[in-house]
């Protein structure tokens, strides 16, 4: 049962919440009153849940106590039966009081940067990169998600070796970010006269859009920037203007590149903002380990060597290895039907993170 004491401990914050939302200045800084916004939102789905978990509670002791009063007999029958419907009830109310509560991801109403790149199975490889990337780029637009491609790089029979690219949408990492990882396919090539199945593997990493408030500081001499033609379809000027920018962190090895723009400035710009993203994600790990923290929160680590799923063409077959999950609806899937999956994740991910809170107490909740 969750106490009285501890959800007004949460609670107590919207008042607070609402009244910097009302005050001039807070407005004045879109940056912050955005994220009051979405702080105002959390809190009053938990005041809602609270609501009814509380007076559930309260009616099934109402009714517990009518129910064995032996001067009304039909009083009592109408309380026992109320009560049995309460009792059935009250599980699943805990539950989603318990869901809102969590503590929220501060990174999960942020952009999404996504990266592509083929693995082991040569030509092939780069066919299924390029297939994920049509995924990704069907699912975003059936969201109504913006993408832009930052950049990439084609494969010699199709598809890509490497592609880059930002998902603009609310919540967009705190959708996507269970992709990082090992996507394996086994399926004919075009290319085998003998009709013999192959493996091949791509990987996917998937980082939050770094803001101004994450302060990723990065001195001009850790970076090396080259200048270079940009190269790919778009016609004569971009094969011409020396506009696509490369920008190599020293002190990690990073490297990051942006031919999506003709503007030299504008690519450059770009390409700073995923540097700056994958940055905030080694910032993040290396919190983790000092901390000592497993991320057993979170399905897998993102480690993108980790195998996370497999394509099965011939089976018209999609696994994911981390739940599980088998769905024999491929053809669909590639088409951009990711969104049962990905709820999928998302509930295992929930229900992980709620089984840790309860191991440490349970008393965290919004803004801790």
């Amino acid at each position: 049962m969750i106490e009285r004491v501890q959800i007004e401990r949460v609670l107590e914050r919207l008042p607070v919440v609402e009244a910097m939302l009302s005050d001039p200045a807070t407005a004045a800084k879109q940056s912050r009153y955005r994220e009051l916004l979405r702080e105002h939102s959390t809190l009053k789905r938990i005041e809602g849940k609270a609501l009814a978990y509380l007076d559930a509670v309260k009616r099934i002791a109402e009714n517990g106590a009518m129910a064995d009063d032996d001067a009304d007999p039909d009083l009592a029958a109408m309380a026992r039966a109320e009560l049995a419907e309460l009792e059935a009830a009250l599980p699943e109310l805990e539950r989603e009081l318990r869901v809102a509560l969590l503590p929220p991801d501060p990174d999960a109403a942020r952009n999404a940067v996504i990266e592509i790149r083929a693995g082991t199975g040569g030509d092939e490889a780069a066919l299924f990169a390029g297939d994920l990337f049509r995924m990704y780029n069907r699912y975003c637009e059936g969201r109504g998600w913006k993408i832009g491609v930052l950049d990439s790089s084609p494969g010699e029979m199709g598809g890509l070796r490497e592609a880059v690219f930002m998902v603009e949408g609310e919540g967009a990492f705190g959708v996507l970010r269970f992709e990082s990882g090992g996507h394996r396919v086994q399926r004919v090539p075009v290319t085998e006269s003998a009709g013999r199945i192959h493996t091949s593997a791509a990987t996917v990493g998937v980082f939050p859009e770094a803001k101004e408030e994450d302060d990723i500081q990065i001195p001009a001499d850790e970076v090396r920037v080259d200048i270079f033609c940009s190269s790919g379809p778009g016609g004569q000027g971009v094969n011409t203007t020396y506009s696509a920018i490369r920008v190599t962190h020293l002190p990690t090895g990073i490297v990051v590149q942006c031919q999506d723009e003709r503007s030299q400035h504008r690519n450059r710009e770009k390409a700073m903002n995923v540097l700056k993203a994958r940055l905030l994600d080694v910032r993040r790990q290396e919190e983790a380990a000092r901390m000592g923290v497993t991320r057993r929160t979170l399905i897998g680590s993102g480690d993108r060597s980790q195998r996370i799923r497999t394509y099965n063409f011939p089976q018209n077959r999609v696994t994911d290895h981390r739940i599980n999950v088998t769905l024999y609806s491929l053809d669909r899937f590639v088409e951009g039907n990711l969104g049962g999956l990905l709820d999928a994740l998302r509930d295992h991910d929930v229900e992980q993170r709620m089984r840790a809170e309860l191991e440490r107490g349970g008393d965290r909740g919004v803004g801790s």
